[in-house]
């Protein structure tokens, strides 16, 4: 190592004694050495001493977004490189499961129960935080229990050697560094200890999971004690600038996030979709109603058919998109939405759901983009995404072939365009 390389990594906290490699004569190749109980391969210390060059070329960009020598120094030392962190962002497996099956765990019994225990047990702080932002606290609470299990699962993983190794590792090194700096910003501010800022393995931290620049952009110190903690065992943090997060999202008080629906006989399923909004007045001399007959909140909403005609109709409201900044999923949404309903005491759906059916992968939506081009009905472009260009060749397609046209993409829809019927 060089001389001037050694001593950037001497003031980072990086050069820690190291175990050697020895050749093994029986072997013919190289053996890892224990240093005590720890065994070393040489693959880990590759990808160690990578990580740290990688630190030594990043040092002058962090120092250039004003972080601090010395808050670099205490953030870097000792930091190893995150081999799970790795695996796990190259291994992410394809969210396949369809909405129905998302929501019999999103929004289990068990979750509703423990729920509603956090809402009487945090009680007086939900009632301050709803006051002061203006977002009922059984959403606070649901987005809590969606993303940590109400405190239980906020990771482990320390956040800066996470980051670091995955800015290093390249595949999305530039959004990932990003949220290295935001982080260096958070030490830097003084509101967590470089030891104690841990969370998943892809940087998401606390309660609810802020990722290091929604932190910075969102987090609010509730507790007046001058940080923002939101990894404390104490959740005040964390829940208010979740609170804060969401009414800066667009958060509209005494709005609902969407309501379920029934539609009349004979609906133009072409109406349906995100693009389409329009007062609730005109949905309901469309015919739509409430399950229960009870009257439909006031304002502006579109119509979401997650599973076609076959299942589930909702009315979403503004208040959809303000928690699609949290996460744009729409099964997160519902997931969140639904799970606070729950919470208030609120029915479970009414809609059945096409439980016969699968998700299809991506490939299999890229490839219904594909048929659906050369049919004639142009979805944009083929990238597994079923979006509204999508949706609309796909009702289109449905229509001119006398089928429902609810732009539900399943297995049966797939086959039917392989066969060219």
């Amino acid at each position: 190592m060089g001389q001037m390389v050694r001593k950037l990594l001497l003031g980072l906290g990086l050069v820690v004694a190291a175990s050697p490699v020895v050749a093994d004569p029986a072997a013919g190749s190289q053996r890892p050495v224990a240093r005590g109980e720890v065994t070393v391969t040489e693959a880990e210390r590759e990808a160690q001493a990578g990580l740290e060059g990688w630190i030594v070329e990043f040092r002058p960009r962090a120092l250039a977004a004003g972080i601090r020598p010395e808050t670099l120094a205490a953030a870097f030392r000792g930091v190893r490189y995150d081999a799970e962190a790795v695996a796990r962002d190259r291994n992410q497996a394809e969210f396949n499961r369809t909405l129905w099956d998302y929501l019999d765990s999103a929004v289990s019994e068990v979750r509703i129960a423990n729920g509603r225990a956090a809402l009487v047990r945090h009680g007086a702080l939900l009632e301050r935080i709803e006051a002061r932002y203006g977002v009922p606290k059984e959403i606070v609470v649901a987005v809590w229990g969606m993303e940590t299990s109400y405190g239980t699962r906020r990771g482990d993983h320390p956040l800066v050697g996470a980051l670091a190794t995955l800015a290093h590792d390249g595949r999305r090194a530039a959004f990932f560094e990003e949220q290295l700096i935001a982080a260096l910003k958070i030490l830097d501010s003084g509101d967590v200890r470089p030891e104690a800022m841990t969370g998943s393995w892809a940087g998401a931290m606390g309660h609810t999971q802020f990722m290091p620049t929604s932190y910075l952009a969102h987090a609010v110190d509730f507790t007046g004690d001058g940080r923002r903690n939101i990894w404390s065992e104490d959740p005040s943090d964390a829940l208010a600038s979740t609170a804060a997060y969401l009414a800066g999202s667009g958060w509209r008080t005494g709005e609902p996030w969407g309501v379920e629906v029934r539609l009349p006989p004979g609906f133009d399923f072409a109406r349906s979709g995100k693009a389409l909004r329009q007062p609730v007045g005109q949905w309901q001399a469309l015919g739509l109603r409430r399950p229960d007959g009870a009257p439909l909140p006031a304002g502006e909403a579109a119509l979401l058919l997650p599973a076609g005609a076959q299942g589930a109709a909702f009315l979403i409201y503004p208040n959809f998109r303000a928690i699609s900044r949290y996460n744009p999923a729409d099964a997160y949404v519902i997931g969140v939405g639904h799970l606070a309903d729950r919470l208030k005491g609120g029915p479970a759906f009414t809609g059945g759901w096409p439980r016969g059916d699968r998700a299809l992968a991506a490939a299999e939506r890229t490839e219904l983009q594909r048929l659906l081009t050369a049919a004639g009905f142009d979805t944009g472009g083929a990238d597994g995404m079923i979006g509204p260009n999508t949706l609309a060749a796909l009702r289109a397609w449905q229509a001119a072939r006398g089928l429902v046209a609810d732009g539900y993409a399943n297995e049966a829809i797939l086959n039917r365009l392989r066969e060219g019927a």
